[in-house]
Order: C-alpha cells, then sequence, then structure tokens
C-alpha cells in the first residue's frame, strides 16, 4: 500500500478565507488522501496568515477524521528544541497521533536576521536540535547539547505514555544534511528542486562514506510530484500549456532573490521538466507513473502538488483532486508494496 499525500498550499496559495482553504482538506480526508503537509515562514516580508504550520494543524485536525498533517518543515534553527518538543507532543495528544514532523535548517535570510541567529550557526542548531526534538519526543531524558541549548536533564511531562511517537523527517538537498538523516536513521522529504535524482545520488555517497545501506531509510522517506490529471489527453495538454510561463516567472523571481539576473534563467525545459518533476495524463497514466516511480526509488510516499504550488487555483486542484481519489488512489492503496 502506497501513502498518498497533498501539499503545495503556501504563501499566495494559503489567501482567502479561511473556511474556503479548510475545506480542501475536509475534502481530502473524506475522499481518502493520507496526508497534508505545510510550510513555516516566520516573520516573511509579504503576506502570509499561516506562519505557524502547528497552529494550522491543530484547527485541521480538529476538523478532520484521519487525515494526517505534517510539517514541511519546522525550520529548526528558529526554535528552542525542548519547546518545539512540547508542542508537538500536545498536538499529537490531541490528534490521537494523526501529526508528522518535517524538520529542516532553513536559510530564509530575513527570518534569520530578525531573530538575531548567525547563518553560520544553522548547521549545529539544526543537527543538535534534532536530536534533542528526537530524543524528547521518545521519552527519553536530554540534556543542553553544546553552548547552543542550556538546560537541566529533563524528559517531557506532558508526553503521551502510551501513545508511539510522531515520526519525524528531514528535508535538505545537501550531502551534509542527508547523511545527517542517514546517520540518525531520519526518514527523508524530498524536494523537487533539485530533482531526486540529484539527492539520491548525494545520499549514495553519504550511504557510501558511512558504510550504511540507504534502502531501508528510502522505504520510510517520501518524495513530492506535481501532478496533472485530466479525463482525457485534451484536457491535460491544456492544463499543462498555461503553466510554463507562470512557472518561468517564479523562477525568474526567486533567482532574483538569490541575486541571479532574470537573463541569465534559462528557459524551462518542458520535457525535462515533466520527465523530473510531474506525474501527469489521464488516471491510468499517471497510475502507472507513480508505480514506476516507486519501483524505480523505493519510496512508498508521494506528496502530490496538484495546484502547482499555487499557480493553479484552488478550483481546479480540488477537481483534479476529486478525479484521482476515484479513478487512482483506490488502486495505490490496494497494491502490494515494492521492494527496490
Amino acid at each position: 500500500m502506497m501513502r498518498i499525500d497533498i501539499a503545495g498550499w503556501t504563501r499566495e496559495a494559503m489567501a482567502g478565507d479561511h473556511q474556503a482553504f479548510r475545506t480542501i482538506f475536509e475534502s481530502a480526508d473524506r475522499w481518502g488522501f493520507d496526508g497534508a503537509w505545510f510550510s513555516e515562514f516566520r516573520l516573511p516580508q509579504s503576506d502570509w496568515q499561516y506562519p505557524s504550520p502547528l497552529l494550522l494543524a491543530s484547527a485541521l485536525l480538529a476538523r478532520t477524521e484521519r487525515l494526517r498533517v505534517g510539517t514541511s518543515v519546522l525550520v529548526l534553527p528558529l526554535h528552542h528544541p525542548l519547546m518545539l518538543a512540547e508542542e508537538i507532543a500536545q498536538l499529537d495528544f490531541q490528534s490521537g497521533g494523526r501529526i508528522d514532523v518535517g524538520i529542516g535548517r532553513g536559510t530564509e535570510p530575513a527570518s534569520l536576521a530578525c531573530l538575531e541567529v548567525d547563518p553560520e550557526s544553522t548547521r549545529e542548531r539544526f543537527e543538535s536540535g534534532a536530536r534533542i526534538l528526537r530524543d524528547a519526543l521518545r521519552g527519553d531524558t536530554v540534556a543542553s547539547a553544546g553552548p547552543l541549548w542550556n538546560f537541566a536533564p529533563r524528559r517531557l511531562a506532558s508526553l503521551p505514555q502510551q501513545q508511539p511517537h510522531p515520526p519525524i523527517y528531514v528535508a535538505g538537498s545537501t550531502e551534509e544534511t542527508l547523511g545527517f538523516a542517514l546517520a540518525e536513521d531520519l526518514p527523508l522529504l524530498l524536494s523537487l528542486e533539485p530533482p531526486e535524482a540529484t539527492q539520491l545520488e548525494r545520499l549514495a555517497r553519504a550511504a557510501e562514506q558511512q558504510g550504511r545501506k540507504a534502502t531501508p531509510l528510502l522505504a520510510r522517506s517520501s518524495l513530492a510530484r506535481y501532478v496533472c490529471i485530466g479525463a482525457n489527453a485534451s484536457q491535460v495538454r491544456q492544463q499543462l500549456g498555461g503553466l510554463w510561463e507562470k512557472l518561468y516567472a517564479r523562477r525568474v523571481y526567486f533567482a532574483g532573490k538569490r541575486g541571479v539576473a532574470a537573463a541569465d534563467v534559462p528557459a524551462i525545459d518542458q520535457p525535462k521538466v515533466l520527465r523530473e518533476q510531474f506525474i501527469y495524463g489521464t488516471p491510468e497514466q499517471c497510475h502507472a507513473q507513480i508505480l514506476a516511480l516507486r519501483a524505480r526509488t523505493g519510496m512508498l510516499s508521494l506528496r502530490c502538488i496538484f495546484n502547482a504550488n499555487g499557480l493553479w487555483s484552488n478550483d481546479v486542484a480540488l477537481a483534479a483532486m476529486q478525479l484521482f481519489a476515484q479513478e487512482v488512489l483506490p488502486a495505490l492503496h490496494q497494491q502490494e508494496p515494492v521492494h527496490a
């Protein structure tokens, strides 16, 4: 059985009425999707209604029956790990164990500067914070590790005794972060950028250096894909045809934030992007592509982005989600695991 989640609601895609936004995930719950993932952007320089994914998760978990809610990601250098562990433990208890914890290092300069976090410290903050968070959620007694976190040994008093601790995932594309996840046996949230083939190559190098096998970790990890599904080929072509100009404009925008001139941003290689970042086509084609992706990577969890990270409207995304849930999701839930 594959786990099929939804993602992609970030920044402007989350704008508007909260009740209408909440309805998206209530529908996903009814239609049989397994989880939803949300990002953390603290103290942003533009409008952002949901800076706290844990507060958003609390609201959605209270309105759904079975849908899991995950963070992709909590930026650990911005948090005290003990305080964060306590909040996660409470939310896990309130939801009956339906929270997934994705963590990352984070590199947004504005947030780091506003909170006076030294960018040079984020690697140490991430790794030490991750260990403290993991051990605290396991119910272990934890103590401060180095000069960053100064607290006496303690155990979380709020941690439920009879409930498994929430799973922790690591997001990152550098060999250092992937190697850390492998060494700590923390499953991965692989991103769209860079394509997971690059991330998997870096993970393989880290595994070779550590003398470990990455396959067991990948079986518990998750990858992401844009999903463009239609009842026929004409619908799919029409939806994709309106995407490329918007996708390129967004690439130019983010390249500009890194100091790259618009003229230096290469044109989108459509066949390459479709191959590396998309599941697309009729329900039958989408099903076949997901099975092939699973066989190639060994991963049993997929985060589907039906709204192209906000470039397609919520109405378009909901229609695609419903078609996928009716025609593809049941077969994926019934499939036996493939071990790569």
